[in-house]
């Protein structure tokens, strides 16, 4: 017999894990004007930010009044998306109505 049959490997396997980072997440921000109306902003918030009714028209009041407001929480790419399809359906319905995004 070889020296080989005769040993015993003794090996250790380990398992080492990795801690996934949590993606950075971003605001996405609507910002009032003189001119979109409330109701298509709530509209917006029903369409591409899934907010009920009066989760809308709570979101909607809070930018009038202040001037900016968050719509959502997201990660970036989601952010990114929902920015665009935001400036994408006011600019379809002819209203200056911005949309950003932040770093949360």
């Amino acid at each position: 017999m070889s020296r080989r049959e005769t040993e015993f490997d003794h090996e250790v396997v380990t398992e080492t894990k990795k801690k996934l980072k949590k993606p950075p997440l971003y605001k996405v921000l609507l910002h009032n004007d003189d001119y979109t109306t409330r109701e298509f902003v709530v509209q917006v918030l029903q369409f591409v930010f899934h907010k009920e009714h009066t989760e809308a028209v709570q979101i909607m009041l809070h930018v009038h009044r202040r001037g900016i407001g968050v719509a959502g929480v997201y990660t970036y790419e989601v952010a990114e998306t929902k920015v665009t399809l935001v400036e994408s359906l006011a600019q379809q319905h002819e209203y200056p109505l911005k949309c950003s995004m932040e770093e949360a």
